[in-house]
């Protein structure tokens, strides 16, 4: 059955990619934008599966509390904002990048590569090793392997990092769309057997661990909300590649405003009973297992008949992530770095490949360092911060002022990832999401400041909003 559903996943992708054709250019808009082709359907479905993965299913049931479902429901704020801010914004510049915005508002290059650095380390150092160990852990768990973490993570990457290499964004697209049928149904199916082995009966939990409202010692404080987590929200659905590149990816704002939404509402009824549930009822069966929750409740209640079907949904979760930010990472390389400073006229597909496998490695040599943390969400989450708020910064400027010096942003980035990183390896006197939030305005702030008193310039409020309706994408 896993093997079955598996080749079907990639059967299908293959005969609708294959209808639709592909442009004999390979150029980096058939790559990374699949030819400004997408619909509605798979702007949602990509965006949907490339953050819904096993570092969610895994991590946030690890936690086993309903608490972590806030992050579920505050992605929706930020998908918002994405469909009705950011990205006619896209489409008025044209973006192939997010990061491309930034050199059009600034009128520097140089901005533009030192942001999509930022990502690059995010999405090489941070999320590719976390979804290769998070998937290779569920697998681990629930089939009781004695095969290596590592060994796994191979194997997933080697199939993953495929529909990114040789199909690009088109292939990742229609992937994680088919995927995410499955995924989706399979993930509610669970949730209910979750409840179905307890009785329905929440009691002898702990009241901390079935609250929405967080003292000062959980993993989300209740001020929390207040403050940093509507902004990594809008970094996240709003200015991260990976994200974003499939909305850009269609013909119409329109369309690609349709599928954010869609994927809106999926992110509102559905994810949080997935990511939540299945880890407070394993807490009442288990005890505090932490990330090994869901692999290890999934074992115990499934029927064997489904055994096969949730390991391949499971499987595709984390391939689609992983090969969506794959794809993204090229795409920043590609466009902002190499064809910008090395070579204009590359071969596309030959520099996708190479720079694809080069960031498989590195991804899976960092697995070692995931594989020792207690908590993988928290541990992510911390480390975003790093990069997340600095670029924020960036784009705030950018889109709220006029007049700023590209020299000033990129100072005041780069003291907002040491600000950061003395807050998470020096000195921490708030809860994080609490230093992410102060992070931001400081890099703000010393954007304005070190533009008025180093390079003498002076700016004006100028919020870049276009209208929502009516911009076409070229193709």
């Amino acid at each position: 059955m896993f093997a079955g559903l598996t080749a079907l996943v990639g059967g299908l992708t293959w005969y609708i990619c294959r209808k639709q054709g592909r442009r004999s250019d390979a150029s980096t808009r058939e790559y990374f934008l699949a030819n400004r082709g997408l619909s509605w359907v798979f702007v949602a479905g990509s965006i949907t599966l490339t953050n819904l993965s096993t570092d969610q299913l895994v991590g946030m049931n690890g936690n086993q509390m309903f608490l972590l479902a806030w992050w579920e429901l505050s992605a929706v704020a930020g998908l918002l904002i994405l469909a009705k801010i950011f990205l006619p914004i896209y489409y008025k510049y044209q973006c192939t990048t997010t990061t491309e915005l930034l050199e059009r508002r600034y009128n520097s290059h140089y901005v533009r590569a030192t942001v999509a650095a930022l990502f690059l380390m995010t999405n090489v150092l941070i999320y590719l090793p976390m979804v290769l160990y998070t998937g290779s852990l569920f697998m681990q768990s629930m089939f009781g392997l004695e095969v290596s973490i590592p060994l796994i993570a191979i194997f997933l990457a080697v199939v993953g990092s495929a529909y990114a290499i040789l199909g690009g964004l088109r292939a990742v697209a229609v992937s994680d769309t088919l995927s995410g049928v499955g995924l989706l149904s399979m993930g509610i199916v669970i949730a209910y057997l979750a409840l179905a082995a307890i009785d329905f009966d929440l009691s002898d939990i702990p009241a901390e661990r079935l609250t929405l409202i967080g003292s000062n010692e959980s993993p989300i404080p209740w001020h929390t909300l207040l403050t940093g987590m509507i902004f990594i929200q809008v970094f996240y659905w709003s200015t991260n590649q990976a994200i974003t590149q499939r909305a850009m990816a269609s013909k119409t704002v329109r369309e690609a405003q349709k599928g954010v939404l869609v994927a809106a509402a999926i992110r509102l009824c559905l994810v949080p009973i997935m990511v939540v549930v299945p880890g407070v009822c394993a807490y009442k069966l288990y005890g505090d297992v932490g990330d090994a929750a869901f692999g290890k409740l999934v074992g115990d209640v499934l029927p064997p008949y489904l055994s096969g079907v949730v390991a391949a949904v499971m499987m595709a979760a984390a391939l689609t992530t992983f090969n969506s930010v794959l794809n993204s990472s090229a795409a920043l390389y590609v466009c902002d770095l190499h064809q910008r400073y090395i070579n204009p006229e590359c071969n596309v597909r030959r520099l996708n490949t190479l720079i694809s496998m080069s960031f498989v490695v590195v991804s899976l040599s960092l697995l070692p360092f995931y594989i020792g943390a207690d908590s993988i969400v928290n541990l992510v989450q911390q480390l975003n911060g790093l990069f997340s708020m600095p670029i924020l910064s960036a784009f705030i400027v950018g889109l709220m002022f006029r007049g700023v010096h590209a020299a000033a942003v990129i100072v005041a980035v780069s003291l907002g990832v040491g600000l950061y990183a003395v807050f998470t390896f020096v000195w921490t006197p708030l809860h994080y999401i609490h230093l992410m939030f102060i992070t931001l305005w400081c890099c703000v702030g010393s954007s304005l400041i070190i533009n008025r008193y180093v390079f003498g310039g002076s700016v004006q409020l100028a919020f870049a909003l276009p209208s929502w309706t009516g911009v076409v994408a070229k193709t």
